[in-house]
C-alpha cells in the first residue's frame, strides 16, 4: 500500500472530524410553549440530555455512518494505490518514438497515441516517494522522444504528474526512426554523479523501455544488453500504398513546358489500383489510374522489395505554381499519400560577360540560350553601383573572364583566371603544364562533359576552404571548384580559358551550357524550395529589422527575423506539407517539405529488433498498469454510507 497525498489527507481529517463531532455536542435553545398534551416530555427530556455539554456520547448510528463516510473520503484525498511490486527502487528511461511511421492510424488514434498511452500505464506502475509508503525506494523514469534526433522531455523524476506532462506533450513528426542518439543521451543521464575511474557506482544501471513499431534504421549502430531494454511493439498493418519519389522540371529550351514524374510503391501483399491526380495551385488539371504490384515477400528481413510503378505528367503553365501529387486511396499512413513541388516561373537567363576582349568565350555563351548576353568592359563593370544592380536585378549571372573586381554586387558568378577578393580563397601563384587527373562527372555541371584531354599552359594555385566543393583537379591544384559566401554562388575554373586546349574540346560549349544552367537554378535568394522532412527553410540576404512570418501546413504562424549576416534560418519543418514565407513587399516564397522515405513508408511492425549484439524481441502482451489506486472504491463506498445515513434518518422520524 502506497499514499500518493497522505499529508492532504491528514490536514482534511484535523478539520473535519472535530467539526463533525462538535455538531452533536451543540446545545439547543428551545423556547417556553404551552402544549395541551405531556406527549412528548419523554422525548424532550431525553433531547435535553443529549444536548448536554461535558456529557459523554450515547450510541448513536447517524453518527457512526457519518463517521464512516467522512473516513471514506479522507483516506481517498489521502491517494491510497495498491502497488504489487516491492524491492528497491528501479530507473527507466522511456524512448518513445514519434518517427512517420508511427502516425499510422491502423490503432486508433494513431500508433503515436497508443504508445503514449501505453507509456502512461507504465508510470502510473511506478512506485512514488510517498513517506507512508511500506517500500524501500521509489522509482524514477526519465522521457526521451526521438525520430532522426532526441528530445528529452523530461529529466529523471518520481513525479508521476512530471512524467505524464511530458509524454502529453510529445508531438508527432514525419522524420526518419533513429535510435543511437537517443540511447546515448539517456546513458549520459543516468550516468551516476561522482563515478570516476575505476570506482564503479553501486547504483542499477537504468533499464530502457522503448515504445515503437520497431522500424529503426540504424539498430547496427546500437550496442545495448539483452536485459537493459525491453521492447513494446506499436502497430499491426503491413498495407501502405506511398508516393517515394516526384520531380518536376521545366524544358531549358521550351520553359513553359513542365514535366511531372512521381514513383508509387506499394507495401501490401495484393497489387492494387489508384487514381493519381495533379494539382497546381490546388486546382486539379490531370488524373491517371495505375496499377501497384504487390511486393516481394520478405525472406529472413533480407530480399523485401515494394511493387513499383511510375507515373508522369506534362502541362504547360506560364507561372510559378506549387505542384501536388497525390494517390487517391485511403490507407493507414496519410503523410506519404501525396507530395509537393515548387515550379518558379519560365525565364531565360540574362549574362553578363565582363572581359577585355575574348571571342572565344564570348561565342561558347552566345551558343547557349540565353535571353540576352551583354560583354561589358572591367572597368565598365567598376563604375557599376552595387546597390542599383543587387535592386535591379538585370542579370542572374556574371562572367568574370580574367577579371578582379575591387566590389562584388549580389549574383551568381562563373570565374576564369583569379579568384575574386573577399571570398575565402588565396592564389599564391601561378603554376604551368597542368592536366586534368579527376573530375565528377555526376555533378550537374560536369553532365557529360569530358574532362580527359583537358591541358592548361598556365593555371593558379587555388587554396580553397573547407566547405568549398571541388569539381575538377589538376595535378596540383584545383581546376573547377563551387563556394557559396554572403548568398552568392561562385563557380571557379582557376585557369584562362585562352591559355588552354579547352575552347578546341567539344566539352567546353557544353560546360558552359551546364554552368549556367546550374547557376540559373540558384536565382533567388531563398534557397531550396523542394525540402527533405528536417531540412531547414534559409534565406539570405534578408534586410535588417525586417519581420518575415512563416506559414506552417497546419496554417499555424511564426514571426522570424533576420541575423546579423542578413540570412534567416527555419529549422522547424518536422511535418510535411508546404510551408509559406511571407516578406514586406516581396511575392510569398513557397517551400516543399516531403517524405519520400520508402523506410518509413513500409510500415509492418516488426516482432523484433536486431541490435548489432543482441536481439531483442517484443513484449508479448500489452502494457497494463500495475498499481491500482484504491479513491474510486472509497469514494463509492463514502457515497452508499451517505445513503444509508440517510435512510436510517427517514426510519426513525417515522417511528
Amino acid at each position: 500500500m502506497e499514499w500518493l497525498t497522505p499529508l492532504m489527507g491528514l490536514y482534511a481529517a484535523a478539520v473535519a472530524l472535530p467539526l463533525l463531532l462538535l455538531l452533536y455536542f451543540l446545545k439547543l435553545k428551545r423556547q417556553e410553549v404551552v402544549v395541551s398534551s405531556t406527549l412528548l416530555w419523554k422525548r424532550a427530556v431525553q433531547d435535553l440530555q443529549v444536548n448536554a455539554p461535558f456529557q459523554r456520547l450515547r450510541r448513536n448510528l447517524l453518527l457512526l455512518l457519518q463517521l464512516l463516510a467522512l473516513a471514506a473520503v479522507l483516506i481517498a484525498l489521502a491517494g491510497p494505490v495498491l502497488a504489487w511490486k516491492g524491492g528497491p527502487g528501479q530507473r527507466y528511461v522511456v524512448l518513445i518514438d514519434r518517427s512517420a511511421s508511427m502516425n499510422a492510424t491502423d490503432i486508433a488514434p494513431s500508433r503515436l497515441g497508443a504508445a503514449k498511452e501505453q507509456a502512461k500505464a507504465f508510470v502510473a506502475s511506478l512506485r512514488s516517494g510517498s513517506a507512508l509508503s511500506l517500500r524501500e525506494g521509489s522509482d524514477l523514469a526519465m522521457v526521451i522522444a526521438f525520430d532522426e534526433h532526441a528530445k528529452v522531455m523530461c529529466s529523471f523524476t518520481s513525479d508521476r504528474r512530471q512524467l505524464l506532462a511530458a509524454l502529453d506533450a510529445i508531438e508527432p513528426g514525419d522524420d526518419q526512426s533513429r535510435l543511437a542518439e537517443a540511447v546515448t543521451v539517456a546513458r549520459a543521464f543516468a550516468q551516476s554523479p561522482g563515478v570516476e575511474g575505476n570506482i564503479r557506482s553501486a547504483e542499477e544501471p537504468a533499464r530502457l523501455v522503448l515504445f515503437s513499431d520497431g522500424r529503426i534504421q540504424d539498430p547496427e549502430t546500437v550496442v545495448v544488453a539483452a536485459d537493459e531494454i525491453v521492447f513494446h511493439r506499436i502497430g499491426a498493418a503491413q498495407d501502405n500504398v506511398a508516393i517515394t519519389a516526384m520531380n518536376a522540371r521545366r524544358s531549358y529550351e521550351q520553359p513553359e513546358q513542365v514535366e511531372i514524374f512521381a514513383a508509387l510503391a506499394n507495401y501490401g501483399a495484393e497489387p492494387v489500383t489508384r487514381d493519381v491526380h495533379l494539382a497546381v495551385d490546388s486546382n486539379v488539371c490531370a488524373v491517371r489510374s495505375v496499377t501497384v504490384p504487390a511486393c516481394t515477400p520478405d525472406a529472413n528481413n533480407v530480399s523485401f522489395k515494394p511493387g513499383q510503378t511510375a507515373v508522369s505528367f506534362s502541362l504547360t503553365h506560364g507561372r510559378a505554381g506549387v505542384l501536388e501529387v497525390r494517390q487517391l486511396g485511403s490507407d493507414p499512413l496519410p503523410g506519404d499519400d501525396a507530395a509537393w513541388s515548387i515550379l518558379a516561373p519560365p525565364k531565360r537567363l540574362s549574362v553578363l560577360l565582363v572581359t577585355k576582349g575574348n571571342p572565344v568565350l564570348e561565342s561558347a555563351l552566345a551558343a547557349c540560350p540565353l535571353a540576352r548576353l551583354d560583354p561589358c568592359s572591367p572597368a565598365g563593370f567598376e563604375a557599376l553601383d552595387p546597390a542599383v544592380f543587387a535592386v535591379q536585378q538585370r542579370y542572374d549571372v556574371v562572367v568574370l573572364d580574367n577579371h578582379v573586381p575591387a566590389r562584388l554586387p549580389p549574383c551568381r558568378y562563373l570565374v576564369f583566371g583569379a579568384p575574386p577578393n573577399g571570398i575565402d580563397v588565396n592564389s599564391p601563384r601561378e603554376l604551368e603544364n597542368q592536366v586534368i587527373v579527376d573530375w565528377r562527372a555526376q555533378h550537374p555541371v560536369l553532365q557529360y562533359v569530358n574532362l580527359t584531354n583537358l591541358f592548361a599552359a598556365k593555371s593558379r594555385r587555388l587554396e580553397l576552404p573547407r566547405d568549398a566543393e571541388v569539381l575538377a583537379e589538376f595535378n596540383e591544384s584545383p581546376a573547377l571548384a563551387l563556394l557559396r559566401r554572403q548568398g552568392n554562388t561562385y563557380l571557379l575554373a582557376g585557369f584562362d580559358v585562352l591559355q588552354s586546349n579547352w575552347p578546341f574540346e567539344p566539352g567546353f560549349i557544353l560546360f558552359c551550357y551546364n554552368a549556367l544552367s546550374f547557376l540559373g537554378a540558384q536565382v533567388g535568394t531563398g534557397g531550396r524550395h523542394d525540402l527533405a522532412v528536417g531540412e531547414p527553410i534559409t534565406l539570405e540576404n534578408v534586410p535588417a529589422e525586417t519581420v518575415l512570418t512563416l506559414v506552417r501546413p497546419d496554417a499555424s504562424r511564426e514571426e522570424l527575423s533576420p541575423g546579423p549576416g542578413g540570412s534567416v534560418r527555419f529549422p522547424g519543418t518536422q511535418r510535411v506539407g508546404v510551408y509559406a514565407v511571407q516578406m514586406p513587399q516581396q511575392p510569398q516564397r513557397w517551400y516543399a517539405v516531403n517524405l519520400l522515405d520508402a523506410d518509413e513508408s513500409r510500415i509492418e511492425p516488426r516482432d523484433e529488433i536486431q541490435f548489432s549484439s543482441v536481439t531483442v524481441a517484443a513484449e508479448d502482451r500489452v502494457l497494463q498498469r500495475a498499481n491500482v489506486p484504491l479513491w474510486p472504491v472509497l469514494v463509492l463506498a463514502a457515497l452508499v454510507l451517505v445513503c444509508l445515513e440517510w435512510l436510517a434518518y427517514n426510519l426513525r422520524v417515522r417511528i
